[in-house]
């Protein structure tokens, strides 16, 4: 099964995004900041198990663009920001 990785701080908007994902029978993860993000992503480095990383440039800990210049070394793509 295809799984999708959301980081973003916004936790509702983070719910609505999960459930419209999973109604196309994918599976979802939800990080709340790009520091929890970059930690899931490194668990999961070996499985390959994200297809999708949709991600939000605006966040309190580190900006979106400092997570995705961070995971140009992990072989995920495509990226949405």
């Amino acid at each position: 099964m295809s799984s999708v990785l959301i980081i973003d701080d916004d936790k509702e908007l983070c719910t609505l995004m999960k459930k419209c994902i999973e109604q196309e029978n994918l599976s979802v993860m939800i990080a709340h900041g790009g520091i929890e993000g970059l930690r899931f992503i490194d668990e999961n480095k070996n499985d390959n198990s994200f297809s999708l990383v949709i991600l939000d440039v605006m966040m309190p800990d580190i900006n979106g663009f400092q997570v995705l210049k961070k995971l140009e070394k992990f072989p995920i793509s495509p990226f949405l920001c």
